[in-house]
C-alpha cells in the first residue's frame, strides 16, 4: 500500500548520510503494515466524504419572517391610515359643527334683532293709535288687522326675512294712519267750500269726514240731495243741485248733514249699528232721520220755505217718520257706545 509523500528534510545529524535535498525515495516496509486508521461512518452514509449541502430551512424562515414583517408593515400602515382618516373626519366633523353653531347663533342673534325692530314698530303703532281712541268711528282701527301683525309675527318669529315682510307692514300701517290723523286736523281747520254742509260735518266729524259736491255722476240717485257709501264711509256725496236752489235753506242743509252723519256713524261701526237698527225695523233711513231729531235742537222733517210774502214752499225733508222718545234714547245709547277702544294685543 502506498502512502503519500510529503516533503522530506534529512537530519544529517541523525542518519550520516549525504543526499541532495529532494524528495525521499518512498520507504521500503518490511513486514505486514499495520492498518491506517479507518474513520467509522454512520450506516447508509456512502457520501461521508463529499461535501454538504447548506440547508435550505434557514432560507425559507427568513422568507417567511420578512413576509410576516411586510404583512405587519402593510397593517400597520392601513391602519395607521385608517386612524388617520378618522381622525380627519372628526376634525372636519368639528369644524363643521362649529360652523354650524356659529350659524346657529347669527341666526339668533338675526331673530332677536328682527324681533326688536318688529316690537319697535308695534310700539309706534300703538302710540299712533292712542290719540284715535274715543274717536267715533271704530273702523278706523281695524284691531282684527293689527291682530294679525302680531300673529303673522309669531307664526314668521324664525324666519328673518318673512319677519322684514311683517316689520314693514305695521311700518307702512302706521303712516298710514298718521297721515290720516294729519289730514283729519288739517281739514277740520278750514272749510273749503264755504258751504253749511262743510261746516257741519266738520263740526261733527272734527275733520275725518268730507264732502265733495257731484256735478253730473249722481251717485245719490235723482232725488237724494246727499249720501254715503260704504266703500268710502267718511266722504259725504252732495248732489250740486243743492248749491243755489230756492227750495232749500241752509238750516236744512245743517239738517240733512245731519243726517248724513248719521250714516257715516252706521258704516265705521257695524256691530254696534247691527244692535240698534232693530229698534227701528232694520231701517237705517229713519235711524239717520232720528240721530237728527235727537242731536240737532229744533230740528223736524218737515219746513216751510217762503217765497214772497204771500207764497211759501212746504219742504219735507227726510222719510216721513218721527221718532218717539224711546228710540231717540236707543240713539243716545248706541252713540254712546261707538268708537276707537283701546285693546291689548298680544302673540
Amino acid at each position: 500500500m502506498q502512502t503519500v509523500g510529503r516533503p522530506f528534510f534529512p537530519n544529517p545529524a541523525r542518519s550520516g548520510l549525504s543526499c541532495d535535498w529532494g524528495y525521499a525515495p518512498e520507504p521500503t516496509t518490511f513486514g505486514p503494515a499495520e492498518p491506517a486508521p479507518t474513520e467509522t461512518r454512520a450506516p447508509g452514509d456512502d457520501h461521508a466524504a463529499a461535501p454538504r449541502s447548506r440547508p435550505r430551512r434557514s432560507t425559507v424562515i427568513l422568507g417567511s419572517g420578512l413576509a410576516l414583517l411586510v404583512v405587519a408593515a402593510s397593517a400597520g400602515f392601513f391602519w395607521l391610515s385608517a386612524q388617520l382618516a378618522a381622525s380627519q373626519k372628526q376634525i372636519l366633523d368639528q369644524q363643521q359643527q362649529i360652523t354650524d353653531q356659529q350659524r346657529e347663533l347669527e341666526e339668533q342673534r338675526a331673530q332677536l334683532d328682527r324681533k326688536e325692530q318688529f316690537g319697535a314698530a308695534m310700539q309706534e303703532l300703538y302710540a299712533t293709535i292712542d290719540p284715535l281712541v274715543g274717536l267715533p268711528y271704530a273702523s278706523l282701527v281695524p284691531w282684527s288687522e293689527v291682530e294679525g301683525f302680531a300673529h303673522s309675527a309669531w307664526v314668521h318669529r324664525e324666519s328673518v326675512v318673512t319677519m322684514e315682510r311683517d316689520i314693514t307692514d305695521v311700518k307702512m300701517f302706521t303712516t298710514k294712519l298718521a297721515n290720516r290723523v294729519e289730514a283729519a286736523r288739517s281739514m277740520a281747520s278750514t272749510n273749503a267750500t264755504g258751504s253749511p254742509w262743510e261746516a257741519a260735518l266738520d263740526s261733527l266729524g272734527h275733520g275725518w269726514v268730507t264732502m265733495t259736491y257731484d256735478e253730473s255722476n249722481r251717485p245719490c240717485g235723482l232725488e237724494a240731495m246727499a249720501c254715503v257709501s260704504s266703500a268710502d264711509p267718511f266722504v259725504v256725496h252732495v248732489s250740486s243741485d243743492t248749491r243755489d236752489t230756492s227750495t232749500l235753506t241752509d238750516w236744512m242743509r245743517t239738517g240733512v248733514a245731519y243726517h248724513e252723519y248719521s250714516h257715516v256713524l252706521q258704516f265705521t261701526n257695524p256691530e254696534a249699528t247691527a244692535s240698534a237698527l232693530t229698534a227701528f225695523g232694520g231701517n237705517a233711513e229713519t235711524m239717520a232721520d232720528c240721530y237728527a231729531l235727537t242731536f240737532l235742537d229744533g230740528w223736524t222733517l218737515d219746513h216751510v220755505v217762503p217765497i214772497d210774502s204771500s207764497s211759501y214752499w212746504e219742504v219735507s225733508v227726510g222719510y216721513g217718520y218721527t221718532c218717539d222718545d224711546a228710540q231717540r234714547q236707543v240713539i243716545r245709547d248706541w252713540v254712546g257706545s261707538l268708537g276707537v277702544q283701546k285693546r291689548t294685543v298680544s302673540q
